[in-house]
C-alpha cells in the first residue's frame, strides 16, 4: 500500500548559502579527515528548514 505524504509549499523555492566544498559533500563526495564540511553543509540546510517551518506556523497562528 503507498501513502502519499503532503508537504505544504513543496515545490517553493528556498535559498541555501553553501561553499563548493559543502556542496561536494551533500553530493557524497567524502572529505576524508574533515567531517566538519558536512557537518556544516547539514546545519545550514535543517537551518532553512527550521526557519521555513517556524515562518508557516506563525502564519497560520496569526489566522486563528
Amino acid at each position: 500500500m503507498m501513502t502519499q505524504v503532503k508537504i505544504p509549499q513543496g515545490d517553493q523555492k528556498v535559498t541555501v548559502e553553501l561553499t563548493m566544498k559543502e556542496l561536494m559533500a551533500l553530493a557524497g563526495i567524502r572529505f576524508h579527515g574533515n567531517h566538519n564540511v558536512e557537518v556544516s553543509a547539514r546545519k545550514k540546510l535543517n537551518h532553512v528548514l527550521e526557519e521555513k517551518y517556524e515562518l508557516e506556523n506563525n502564519d497560520r497562528q496569526m489566522l486563528n
